[in-house]
């Protein structure tokens, strides 16, 4: 490729000044191959854009200089070489045919009068099958007791009748259970698992039980118990796990908890 003004002056003031083409890569961390390329005017051989104009403002300020005017004169060498590019070939894309928009606005409307139809339809039958339904249960209401029905066991029997309505009474504990710090809580009421997870600091829950309450915890400190509005005592030793049995008797007098390791 020839070479233009800009890269054999390029060459020159560096020869003039002695300075090797090792030594511009050292201290401007410009490869060789890309001082080379300028000094050739070789553009196919640079990245192009902002890093050859930074190649020439560093090796400038290297070989003291002038910046712009170098700049200058690489922009010229450089505008030179470039070519044009043809203008792209705009391809117009063909505009759609009116009468889609409209199909597309048909077949919405038909779908949506569908879900119309089809939401009415249900109700009807929701409204016919309720109707049909109180229907049925007032008939059961108002038929007479047949003479030969069995005698109600609840009305022989008084002290299943008491039993029943005391296993149907409201549960007579109340549990609150707040938390100081983060720790694993599990709960147990009348048998059953009401609570296995980890509560973070400040929660405050509110548990029911008939009988009595099981409850465990991570950390003893970090929990603290009232039943029925009574405060009672820690679950174990602070920092270590603990269990504590809580039932009717110890709205009187409070057992402490035993510790778990």
């Amino acid at each position: 490729m020839a070479r233009g003004n800009f890269g054999e002056r390029l060459k020159r003031e560096r020869e003039l000044r002695e300075v090797s083409p090792s030594e511009i890569t050292s201290a401007t961390r410009i490869g060789g191959r890309f001082l080379e390329a300028l000094e050739n005017e070789d553009w196919g051989k640079l990245p192009g854009g902002i890093f050859n104009r930074g190649f020439v403002r560093a090796i400038a300020r290297y070989l003291g200089l002038d910046e712009e005017n170098l700049l200058a004169e690489y922009d010229l060498a450089h505008g030179e070489q470039k070519i044009e590019a043809p203008v792209p070939y705009e391809n117009a894309i063909p505009r759609p045919p009116r009468w889609i928009p409209i199909l597309g606005i048909l077949v919405f409307l038909a779908i949506l009068a569908g879900l119309i139809y089809a939401g009415r339809y249900g109700w009807h039958r929701y409204s016919a099958y309720r109707a049909a339904k109180q229907s049925s249960a007032s008939t059961l209401v108002s038929r007479p007791p047949s003479p030969s029905s069995a005698p109600n066991p609840l009305a022989a029997d008084p002290s299943s009748a008491s039993s029943s309505s005391a296993g149907s009474a409201v549960p007579a504990l109340d549990l609150s259970v707040s938390t100081s710090a983060a720790t694993r809580v599990r709960i147990i009421a009348d048998g059953k698992l009401l609570l296995d997870t980890e509560l973070p600091a400040g929660e405050t829950r509110h548990f029911s039980a008939s009988q009595q309450f099981e409850v465990s915890a991570g950390d003893s400190s970090a929990v603290l118990l009232e039943l029925n509005g009574q405060a009672m005592p820690p679950l174990g030793a602070p920092g270590a796990s603990g269990t504590i049995v809580l039932s009717q008797k110890d709205l009187r007098q409070a057992p402490g908890g035993t510790s778990r390791p």
